[in-house]
């Protein structure tokens, strides 16, 4: 087995695990939006897919959930739904990936087994791109919504406007993670198969009976 291929399917599975946390991170984290007012320069109010929270500079903050799941704004539905299915594809990939890396059961090297762990690696790579697709859309989506909203000229300058928060920068890079570990998958992959292509063939011997060896003498005399 090449170096560089373990290499790649290395450090495509830590990618992947890092990028499936940073995704948890940025579903779970109630820091999507900001918003302070010049009232009260001490606080600021912070959103999440799940809760809203008032972080005051101290160091203290309250939270609390959403009521009704129907009362949601659009954008907001639209997120939840897209992360958890972003950390669904992302847990299922990474086992999968997990499960067809060439370290896992070195010892036995067949060619059924290295064909398995190639389909097992690239399904992996492939969900690992779904999910980070996934997860940068209501990312960028929702950044895109504010940032339209904040240079809205309708809206008086004297109103506060909502900005980014830490878990939009947190969403792009367990995106962009998981775009590059699905990548580095998907390429250990081809190598792999590159190099099942190029091993040698098994063919069994056939022992010769003592009559067709027997045979055989009296023909070569013939």
């Amino acid at each position: 087995m090449d170096q560089s291929v373990e290499t790649l399917e290395l450090l495509g599975a830590l990618l992947y695990a890092v990028g499936w946390l940073c995704s948890l991170c940025t579903t779970m984290m109630p820091f999507w939006l900001t918003l302070s007012t010049d009232l009260l320069p001490t606080e600021s109010l912070e959103v999440g897919l799940w809760k809203s929270c008032v972080v005051q500079d101290l160091g203290l903050h309250e939270c609390r959930p959403y009521n009704s799941l129907l009362g949601l704004p659009p954008d907001i539905k639209l997120a939840r739904i897209l992360m958890c299915a972003a950390l669904g594809f992302g847990l299922v990939g990474l086992v999968l990936a997990i499960m067809g890396l060439n370290l896992i059961n070195s010892c036995c090297r067949q060619m059924d087994e290295l064909s398995l762990k190639k389909v097992l690696k690239a399904a992996g790579g492939m969900l690992s791109l779904a999910a980070g697709i996934l997860v940068l859309v209501p990312v960028s989506y929702i950044a895109h919504l504010t940032v339209v909203r904040f240079f809205d000229k309708s809206v008086p300058d004297v109103v506060s406007r909502w900005e980014f928060g830490d878990s939009l920068f947190c969403g792009w890079t367990a995106g962009v993670l998981h775009l590059l570990a699905g990548t580095l998958l998907l390429i250990s992959s081809l190598y792999l198969q590159e190099q099942n292509q190029n091993l040698p063939v098994h063919i069994p011997l056939v022992p010769v009976s003592q009559r067709q060896r027997s045979i055989r003498i009296r023909t070569e005399y013939i």
